[in-house]
């Protein structure tokens, strides 16, 4: 599945509005360990739009030394492992956390995504 690849290059080349582009309109956005204040569930791509479009102020990816991606029996999940490397733009200081997203797509486009990263996270990008 190249679906994978080509969202975290969209994020590397900081097309938010592309990476959004990659759900079904009603798709959903799960972060089920998210700290307080952040968003637990974003339904709908414009929704996921809204969060997305500025987070190259916040964080800027420069690289994913590591990419796995693990097809499952499901032919319409797969489960991505990846870690993101970049700058926190507040402070300049480097970033680098590991990913583990579920992703079930539907006719192409991604259904659900479940982004289980670290919530410790956000005190560095606040």
């Amino acid at each position: 599945m190249d679906l994978i690849p080509r969202a975290l290059q969209l994020l590397l080349d900081k097309d938010m509005l592309g990476f959004a582009g990659l759900w079904a309109p009603d798709g959903v956005m799960e972060f089920p360990f998210a700290p307080p204040g952040w968003p637990a569930r974003l339904e709908g791509r414009a929704a996921i739009e809204d969060y997305l479009r500025d987070y190259p102020k916040t964080l800027d990816i420069q690289g994913f030394p590591k990419q796995v991606v693990h097809v499952t029996t499901d032919p319409d999940v797969v489960v991505a492992e990846f870690d993101a490397e970049g700058v926190v733009v507040a402070s300049g200081k480097p970033y680098r956390a590991s990913y583990i997203a579920v992703v079930t797509t539907r006719d192409g486009e991604i259904a659900h995504y479940r982004d289980y990263w670290n919530p410790l996270l956000a005190q560095e990008l606040a």
